[in-house]
């Protein structure tokens, strides 16, 4: 339970810190804090909740993330379910206070971060675009996650290398797809756009998921130290 809920509230905070900070700071008149703005926070909301609730639960705050550390040995069977539960749960809660605020002064909702292609990409850019910068920031991100969480690692870092990672994939890949990399943040936002984002969203589950499990491989295959 109390790893369950460390998922549950990291999630939230995630979901709430990142895509908050896209709906509500981006594009403020003259002050917004624009895509460079955007790809922080959502580093950020992976920072704090790595040191703060890491201890708890390693701070996964992604079903591909959960997935990929299982398929490269990091945890047992029984832990995959509840946390991918909780995360997705954590995700819709996020999206609903967000509903709320974003709706609290007469605004649609429009797009409301949700991710997508083609026509809903930010840059127009194919589904066969999306696919491949999913995959690829997906699969380096659980490389980079499996690696900075090694015991040969520097101690005390995993948090600052993941965060900054999720800064750097939000920085390349938002115009493509908005950027996912994580089916309960992809989730969370879908639900509530409804029509396209939910026809689109199995792209932003499958293909994080398939990038994380190629990655739980590799680095559980050619990386790991099995000595």
């Amino acid at each position: 339970m109390k790893k369950s809920l460390a998922e549950f509230i990291g999630t939230f905070w995630l979901v709430f810190g990142g895509c908050g900070s896209a709906l509500l700071a981006a594009g403020f008149p003259n002050v917004g804090i624009g895509l460079l703005g955007v790809s922080l926070a959502f580093g950020l909301t992976v920072v704090t909740m790595a040191y703060a609730l890491g201890p708890v639960s390693g701070a996964h705050l992604n079903p591909a993330v959960t997935i990929g550390l299982w398929i490269g040995g990091r945890i047992p069977s029984k832990e995959v379910l509840p946390y991918i539960l909780s995360q997705i749960a954590g995700g819709i809660v996020a999206a609903t206070a967000l509903y709320f605020i974003v709706t609290g002064n007469g605004t649609e909702i429009g797009s409301f971060a949700a991710n997508g292609y083609g026509e809903h990409s930010p840059g127009n850019y194919s589904m066969q675009a999306a696919i491949i910068t999913e995959f690829i920031m997906t699969f380096m991100f659980l490389l980079i996650i499996l690696g900075a969480t090694d015991d040969r690692a520097p101690k005390g870092f995993a948090g600052l290398a993941i965060g900054l990672t999720l800064t750097l994939i939000h920085l390349v890949s938002i115009p493509v797809t908005n950027t996912s990399v994580n089916p309960a943040r992809s989730i969370s936002q879908a639900l509530f756009v409804g029509d396209w984002a939910l026809s689109q969203l199995w792209l932003f589950i499958v293909i994080p998921i398939v990038g994380a499990c190629v990655a739980g491989l590799v680095y559980k295959g050619l990386l790991r130290d099995n000595s």
